[in-house]
């Protein structure tokens, strides 16, 4: 039973609180709602209902009415007669989906940006703050702090929950793109457990299907759905019989899905023919790359990875860099080309040095580098993969 509604939690949270924030326009007493709500399921269900979402949306809106009935404020008896009069299906705006929508009023622009996407993937995600915190590569203390302060920004400021106007949404649109990149990068790697959490990566491909048709003319828009196809079409592949990660290299590429691969191609097609590349359409390009034939053209992956760098000069982009720079000029370039390279509390950075090490025959370092990406890394599969590596070495 607590698996059940632990699935039940990770799958409807974020749509419940989003339909709550829609009906109630009060985020804090929309997630105390659905909080409450969980705790009278857990007390009631034997197993969950047909429409498990939909108990938890009902059962929400009167322990909220409830609340509210006790206060005696203006703005309680206001936020009451919300939840009575409002109908379900009212619509508000040009975002017709709950979550959409909780996700452009989350990034509203007196937040900052890193507050934006933190509260997001809280609110609508469900994440936890240590995997937001490792999305992040930030300690949890400070993904804390910054959702404590989004929400005492909202109360203090008055920042009303509401669908911006259409000619808001594309100032809107770079935060926006940035939550769902990450709420897919969850459940493509989750933090801890197994590997993969299906229903946040199909969420995250959902919602971005939903702001593709919402905004068609945003080439950023299209990249980042093509990313999110391309990497998806590979899920199946990712994880071998006995549980253990599959990298890509060693794949079963029959297992790929070649419909997701189809689209995300065709996607990918499209931006270039718009001339205007971004982030999230050159990794797409990669992506789509990795996925085209029998195998790799490292050399071109390599040439996408640079104009990548030059957008987007982050340490991650160039960890990812040195992934090609092995394949085309050897791991010892790969190496010297992360050596300066800081990325605290960042498991890969380590793992990347120690195959780097490895395959340049040096053993010893690789060792010590497997150690160090070992105790990093925060998901079960991965530990368990690192851990091989680094006994095969011998």
């Amino acid at each position: 039973m607590a698996m059940d509604l632990a699935d039940v939690h990770r799958a409807e949270y974020g749509r419940c609180v989003a339909t709550l924030t829609r009906l109630l326009g009060d985020i804090g007493l929309a997630e105390e709602a659905v909080q409450d709500a969980f705790a009278v399921a857990m007390e009631k269900w034997d197993t969950p209902p047909d429409n498990p979402g939909a108990w938890i949306v009902t059962t929400a809106r009167r322990r909220a009415i409830d609340r509210l009935r006790r206060e005696s404020t203006r703005e309680a008896r206001h936020a009451e007669a919300l939840l009575l009069h409002r109908r379900d299906d009212e619509e508000v705006g040009p975002v017709r989906d709950d979550q959409l929508r909780m996700v452009f009023t989350c990034c509203h622009p007196a937040l900052s940006p890193q507050a934006q996407t933190a509260l997001t993937l809280r609110v609508l995600g469900g994440l936890e703050v240590p995997e937001i915190a490792r999305a992040y590569v930030v300690p949890e203390a400070t993904i804390s702090q910054r959702i404590v302060r989004a929400k005492k920004k909202i109360r203090d400021a008055g920042i009303p929950y509401r669908v911006p106007d259409a000619s808001e949404l594309p100032d809107r649109l770079p935060p926006v793109l940035t939550v769902l990149y990450l709420v897919f990068n969850e459940g493509y790697t989750a933090t801890a457990g197994t590997l993969l959490r299906t229903d946040l990566s199909a969420e995250a491909v959902r919602l971005a299907r939903s702001l593709a048709e919402l905004m068609p003319d945003e080439p950023e828009v299209l990249g980042l759905l093509a990313l999110m196809l391309l990497v998806e079409a590979r899920r199946g592949a990712r994880v071998g019989a006995d549980g253990e990660l599959v990298t890509l290299a060693d794949q079963d590429r029959d297992l790929w899905d070649r419909e997701l691969i189809a689209e995300g191609h065709a996607i990918v097609r499209r931006c270039l023919r718009r001339g205007r590349p971004g982030p999230y359409q050159i990794q797409a390009a990669i992506n789509a790359v990795h996925t085209d034939g029998a195998a790799t053209d490292w050399h071109q992956v390599l040439a996408l990875y640079d104009q990548l760098l030059t957008l987007t000069p982050t340490p991650i982009v160039a960890l990812n860099r040195a992934v090609a720079v092995a394949e085309v000029q050897g791991p010892e370039t790969a190496l010297a080309a992360i050596e300066d390279l800081d990325i605290p509390g960042y498991h890969l950075l380590p793992a990347t040095r120690a195959d780097l090490l490895a395959r340049a025959g040096r053993v010893e370092e690789a060792r010590a580098a497997y150690d160090e990406a070992i105790a990093l890394a925060g998901n079960d599969t991965e530990r368990a993969f690192l851990a091989g590596r680094r006994e095969r070495l011998g």
